[in-house]
């Protein structure tokens, strides 16, 4: 027998982007929960639909750049949702400028879906950007 035949096989690993699919998930969860409040922002706070705007482009961005495995989607993604939560905390607690009306609001619907999509994507993109970038990857 040759030497490549007695060669022990080792199972092929599979490649499976896990934290960038789920964060691409919750991306697109924010988003869409942006989204459709975005209509009634127009009318109320402008500045606030402008906001929600580039919310909706910065997670289709960083969705591309998950998408092709560039980490610092991880990075983009995060930065959104920590800071799209906090807006959501502060405009409970203190109130936004021109935006009081929420100020103890802490049952919507909407807002509660946006903090659970929020806290995901920060707490993935925080776990993918703590392991090693070559983690997971085969050795030759």
């Amino acid at each position: 027998m040759s030497s490549a035949a007695t060669a022990v096989r080792r199972p092929v690993r599979v490649k499976l982007p896990i934290f960038e699919a789920l964060t691409i998930v919750g991306l697109v969860g924010i988003a869409w929960i942006h989204l459709l409040d975005l209509g009634s922002k127009i009318d109320e706070t402008p500045y606030l639909a402008v906001a929600y705007a580039g919310l909706i482009a910065g997670c289709a961005a960083a969705g591309g750049l998950l998408a092709r495995r560039d980490r610092r989607g991880f990075i983009l993604a995060g930065a959104l949702a920590g800071a799209t939560f906090i807006g959501y905390c502060l405009s409970r607690t203190t109130g936004l400028p021109a935006a009081t009306d929420d100020i103890g609001n802490w049952t919507e619907t909407l807002g509660l879906w946006s903090l659970i999509a929020e806290g995901a994507v920060v707490a993935l993109s925080a776990a993918a950007l703590s392991r090693r970038p070559d983690a997971g990857a085969e050795k030759a």
